[in-house]
């Protein structure tokens, strides 16, 4: 059974999850990868305003490819997180809620979560033609220059996620190995 969250309400929501929790998420979700990234500390770093707000939001590490006829948006599966690392500890501290993504997380991000109260999904790679059946809109807000890496304003309907690293630091990659060391 899956926990059914609104975006609205995730700040309320994520002392309540834990490392394992499958979630259907639903509400505003922003795409941005490593270029967007970059821009958006640069934005933080010059005090310039930034394309949307990071209180309470939520990232994607998506670049979504282009719609075709009839559909809101191309296939939209997730991309390495590692390799948002070098920036997330930033946006946490400014108030970003959660991360979408897939693969492990740094320690520093890690702690970063713990001390902000935030929350790391993972997305299942390799099914983005199937992900995108749960995003009902799509609007490029920032970078447009990036192409399929500009920052997107996206709306979920109820997207698959699984709780991967929970508030408090628990987190299903070393879950696994300890589980599978146990068996072993």
């Amino acid at each position: 059974m899956s926990i059914q969250i609104d975006t609205f309400r995730l700040s309320q929501v994520i002392p309540t999850l834990k490392a394992g929790d499958k979630v259907e998420l639903s509400g505003t979700v922003y795409t941005a990868r490593d270029a967007a990234h970059k821009r958006i500390i640069q934005l933080i770093n010059n005090g310039e305003p930034l394309p949307f707000e990071l209180k309470g939001a939520a990232i994607y590490y998506a670049g979504p490819t282009a719609a075709k006829d009839g559909m809101v948006i191309g296939s939209c599966g997730p991309t390495t997180s590692g390799r948002m690392d070098v920036y997330a500890p930033t946006l946490l501290n400014m108030g970003l809620s959660a991360m979408i993504g897939k693969g492990e997380r740094s320690r520093e991000v890690v702690d970063a979560m713990v001390r902000n109260n935030a929350v790391y999904f993972c997305a299942i790679g390799g099914a983005g033609a199937l992900a995108c059946r749960c995003i009902t809109e799509c609007e490029v807000i920032a970078f447009e220059d990036l192409g399929c890496e500009s920052v997107k304003r996206l709306t979920f309907d109820r997207f698959p996620l699984i709780v991967a690293i929970d508030c408090m630091g628990g987190d299903i990659f070393s879950l696994g190995r300890k589980k599978y060391a146990k068996n072993i």
